[in-house]
C-alpha cells in the first residue's frame, strides 16, 4: 500500500509538471490559473485532469476540439509516478531523505522533457536545482553526518563535472555542448559525488552515443544534427542515483577477479 500511495502521488505531482513545462515555454506563471487546451484554449474540468487516467478514458484526445493529446503528458506522468517509487524503495524509511530525492526528481523530469523538447535548460529549473543539492548536502554533511570529507569529495565532483563541460564548450565554441550542460552537470555532482558521478557521466555518454549512431542508421538525423544532451546526463543520474554503487562494485570485481 506504501509504493501505491506514492505511485498515486507521483502521478499527480507529474501532472503539475506537465504544467510548469508547457507554462514555462508560454512564459507563463504555473502557481496559479486553471489548466486548459493548448489547440482550444478550453478550461479543462477536474475529470480531465485525472493523471493518467483521463488520457485513457479519453483516448488520448481533448474532450472539446478533440486535438490529439500529447503522449508527453501520461509519460511524465508514469515516469514520475515510477521515481517516486524507487525513492521509497531505496531510502525509506527515512522521510527527510526519501523527500530530498521527491524533490530532485521532480527537477530532472522537467529538466529532461524541456532539453528533449526545446533543446535548451531552463535557468527557471537548473538554479533552484543547484541551490536545493547544495544546501542539502551542506547541511547533510555539517549537522547530519558531520563528515567533512564527504562535502569536499561532493563539491569537487561537482566542480570536476562542471569543469570537464566548460572545457567541452571552450573548445568547441558551443558547437558539441551548452552552457545548460555545464550547470547540469554541476547540479549532477552535488547530487551524486564522488565517484558515482563518473558512472552518470560514462552512462550519459555511452548512451547518447549509441542512441545517435541508432538515428543516423534510421536516417531520423544526420552527422551535422543537433541532438540534446541534457536528457542523457538525466538518464545517467538516475541510473547512478539509484544503481550507481552496484555498477561500481560490479566493475572493480571485473577488474579484481
Amino acid at each position: 500500500m506504501l509504493y501505491v500511495f506514492f505511485f498515486i502521488l507521483g502521478l499527480a505531482v507529474g501532472s503539475f509538471l506537465n504544467c510548469v513545462i508547457y507554462r514555462l515555454e508560454k512564459k507563463e506563471s504555473f502557481i496559479g490559473g486553471r489548466s486548459y487546451c493548448p489547440y482550444c484554449k478550453k478550461t479543462l474540468s477536474w475529470f480531465e485532469l485525472i493523471p493518467l487516467m483521463s488520457f485513457i478514458l479519453q483516448k488520448g484526445k481533448c474532450k472539446h476540439c478533440k486535438k490529439p493529446i500529447s503522449l508527453q503528458y501520461p509519460l511524465v506522468e508514469l515516469a514520475t509516478g515510477i521515481l517516486f517509487v524507487l525513492c521509497v524503495w531505496y531510502f525509506f524509511p527515512n522521510f527527510l531523505l526519501s523527500t530530498f530525492y521527491f524533490l530532485l526528481s521532480t527537477f530532472l523530469i522537467v529538466i529532461f522533457v524541456y532539453d528533449l523538447k526545446h533543446y535548451i535548460i531552463p535557468d527557471q529549473v537548473i538554479y533552484p536545482a543547484i541551490l536545493v543539492a547544495g544546501i542539502w548536502y551542506s547541511v547533510f554533511g555539517i549537522f547530519i553526518r558531520d563528515t567533512k570529507y564527504e562535502i569536499l569529495t561532493t563539491l569537487l565532483a561537482a566542480l570536476a563535472a562542471g569543469a570537464f563541460f566548460l572545457f567541452i564548450v571552450l573548445i568547441s565554441r558551443g558547437k558539441w555542448m551548452g552552457v545548460g550542460d555545464i550547470k547540469l552537470a554541476l547540479f549532477m555532482g552535488l547530487v551524486l559525488g564522488w565517484p558515482k558521478i563518473l558512472v552518470a557521466l560514462f552512462l550519459a555518454f555511452l548512451i547518447g552515443a549509441f542512441t545517435s549512431i541508432l538515428l543516423i542508421i534510421l536516417k531520423k538525423k544526420t552527422l551535422k544534427s543537433e541532438i540534446p544532451f541534457g536528457p542523457f546526463l538525466v538518464g545517467g543520474t538516475i541510473i547512478a542515483i539509484f544503481w550507481g554503487n552496484v555498477l561500481i562494485n560490479w566493475y572493480f570485481g571485473l577488474i579484481f577477479l
